[in-house]
């Protein structure tokens, strides 16, 4: 499982404002991944909001903009399934870069929550439902305020 070796992160995120940003695509995982990015914010007693996206690939304008309105943090959440035409690496591709080139520009953590996966049951397997192995939507949260506090303390 790709959590192996993980770190346990524990996050003081008071005074900080993660924004979550999520695609509609695949609701059931995009629940899950939601609900843990909502209580690992909640947990880090960090302030945030979430906002809705059509899909993984409108993730990095809004991104964009929430960067350039001051957002200590932010986390992408979405799913990317692979199918039968090359459209899966061009969204993954496009929608990795662009969040990269954010977080560079604007030297603001983005949380990388976008699963990009095989098949639908490896999606389920980590979107902190209760069945899943993992709970990738509170990991890019701990990810993304970690950061924010080690570049606050730089």
């Amino acid at each position: 499982m790709s959590g192996d070796g993980a770190p346990a992160l524990t996050v003081d995120g008071r005074g900080l404002k993660v924004e979550i940003v999520a695609s509609l695509w695949h609701t059931d995982v995009m629940d899950g991944l939601v609900a843990g990015a909502v209580r690992a914010a909640q947990a880090a007693g960090a302030d945030y909001r979430v906002t809705r996206v059509a899909g993984a690939f409108e993730l990095t304008v809004v991104a964009e903009h929430l960067a350039r309105k001051g957002a200590d943090a932010i986390v992408a959440l979405g799913v990317v399934v692979q199918g039968e035409t090359p459209h899966f690496e061009y969204v993954c591709a496009s929608a990795t870069d662009g969040l990269t080139e954010v977080a560079r520009a604007h030297a603001v953590p983005v949380g990388f929550g976008l699963l990009t996966v095989d098949d639908v049951q490896q999606a389920l397997d980590r979107a902190g439902l209760e069945d899943s192995k993992e709970d990738k939507g509170a990991e890019a949260v701990e990810a993304a305020l970690s950061t924010a506090l080690t570049l606050r303390s730089l």
